[in-house]
């Protein structure tokens, strides 16, 4: 993570928007990446709270919103390959329950903590509200690294993880999903450990399930594709298209992958990709099978590109702006972690001519760095709505789940694009009635937080 936002208060025309902000300051004040999601939040429904202040105040409704209704957090003890004893830090936080089960995804990585939980939760929130299918927002996870471990190290972690996170899901009550460092090897050991607990084949549990016992087809490719979805249609109701466009996408990861077998089949160019260390540019156009079994296959290094196309270039990261950020684009799609983009990345990114960001990860721009991108015309894609396609499609395994049947590709396909499509429509429509023009960051927060704002009154003070 290069930067997080300032914590300085916002300042708004509503007397208690100010007011929650602020305390959510005050009872958070060491979770720079929680605080910067709420304020990102928070702010863009101004005008909203403005119309329906005195109701919104009364129901305490924004103080709802932004405290988790519960956050376990749990040890998780586990035995190395040398038989030595280890001991890392579990997290769910069960953020709101409103439209549905709490759904989202565990995240294995050392940055894991509490803010980075309780910021992706409340983001989920969001997400899985524009989706228009039943789920709560919730996220989980643990410091625990993957990097380097076994396959055995990794069944005994999860295994132990599982045994404690198992007292607090179900189909009906919480269903978790991968994320960075879960992916089809950890939710099959999550899944196992699940069913010899609980003695049933509850199928719904989690989802991004192996496709020989429950998972859905697309589901691996519907995070990247979805993202292009919507890209699309916000290019198009722009003008633009991705045909001819030239694309850097950060990451190289699952969501990074799928973006760019989309976008390539639209037309487009991506000539760079990028992990941690730094990017491969290739002038010619990435070569996606060749980064599929460096990632995917052999779990490597994204340098290892250039022993394939030696014409290839490979640049190291150097300071605080990522290498990827450096390269002339029109559209920029970071697919790898929070806070990717900074706003010394950004004026690169507008100075080298990008017209459209697409937000692959959570939070992938710093709050400053978004407002230079919407200063400046540049289209963004927010995360909360262009990465929605991964737990929209995780809803549809859960459907496929409860039917014990299961759709073709082409159709868990078509369903996403029509979900993807929708969400791009009701964060215009949302944009423009407020008066955000193309600010598609307020769109999506607006039409989000009215519908559960919505189903919160209803459902009374709890």
């Amino acid at each position: 993570m290069n930067s997080t936002c300032t914590l300085d208060s916002v300042k708004t025309k509503s007397e208690y928007l100010n007011d929650v902000i602020n305390i959510a300051m005050a009872k958070n004040p060491n979770e720079p990446e929680f605080l910067q999601a709420v304020k990102e939040v928070l702010s863009s429904l101004e005008p909203v709270i403005l119309k329906h202040e005195a109701e919104y105040k009364e129901l305490a409704l924004l103080e709802r919103v932004i405290e988790p209704e519960r956050i376990i957090t749990f040890r998780v003890p586990w035995i190395d390959d040398n038989g030595k004893a280890r001991v890392n830090r579990g997290f769910r936080v069960q953020f709101n329950g409103t439209l549905g089960p709490y759904k989202g995804g565990l995240r294995f990585h050392p940055t894991v903590n509490q803010s980075i939980m309780k910021f992706l939760g409340f983001e989920q929130i969001f997400k899985n509200a524009l989706t228009g299918l039943p789920i709560g927002g919730g996220k989980g996870g643990s410091d625990f690294d993957p990097k380097g471990k076994s396959d055995n190290e990794i069944m005994r972690f999860c295994q132990s993880f599982m045994t404690e996170l198992q007292k607090h899901i179900g189909q009906d009550v919480d269903v978790p999903a991968g994320d960075i460092g879960v992916g089809a090897r950890e939710i099959g050991f999550l899944f196992g450990q699940y069913r010899r607990i609980k003695n049933n084949y509850e199928a719904g549990v989690l989802t991004g399930k192996g496709l020989d016992y429950g998972g859905s087809l697309a589901r691996k490719e519907a995070t990247g594709y979805g993202l292009i979805y919507f890209m699309r249609e916000m290019l198009k109701a722009n003008g633009l298209e991705l045909k001819g466009k030239t694309v850097i996408i950060s990451g190289s990861g699952n969501v990074a992958i799928y973006a760019c077998e989309k976008a390539l089949s639209y037309g487009a160019n991506v000539v760079a990709m990028s992990d941690s260390n730094g990017c491969v540019y290739d002038k010619d156009g990435i070569k996606l099978d060749i980064v599929k079994e460096i990632k995917e296959v052999k779990r490597g290094r994204i340098k290892e590109y250039l022993e394939k196309v030696p014409s290839a270039k490979y640049m190291e990261n150097n300071g605080e702006v990522p290498a990827v950020y450096t390269i002339k684009a029109d559209v920029v799609l970071p697919c790898a972690t929070q806070n990717d983009i900074n706003l010394s990345s950004a004026k690169i990114l507008v100075e080298n001519g990008a017209k459209a960001v697409g937000e692959g990860a959570n939070m992938p721009c710093t709050n400053d760095a978004v407002e230079y991108f919407l200063k400046n015309k540049v289209l963004v894609a927010p995360g909360k709505a262009a990465n929605a396609g991964g737990v929209a499609t995780s809803a549809l395994e859960m459907c496929q789940n409860s039917m014990r049947y299961f759709w073709s590709f082409d159709e868990v396909d078509k369903k996403l694009d029509g979900i993807m499509t929708n969400i791009f429509a009701q964060t215009k429509k949302a944009a423009e009635e407020y008066g955000y023009g193309n600010n598609y960051v307020a769109g999506a927060n607006i039409a989000a937080f009215r519908k559960i704002a919505k189903a919160m009154k209803s459902q009374g003070l709890i």
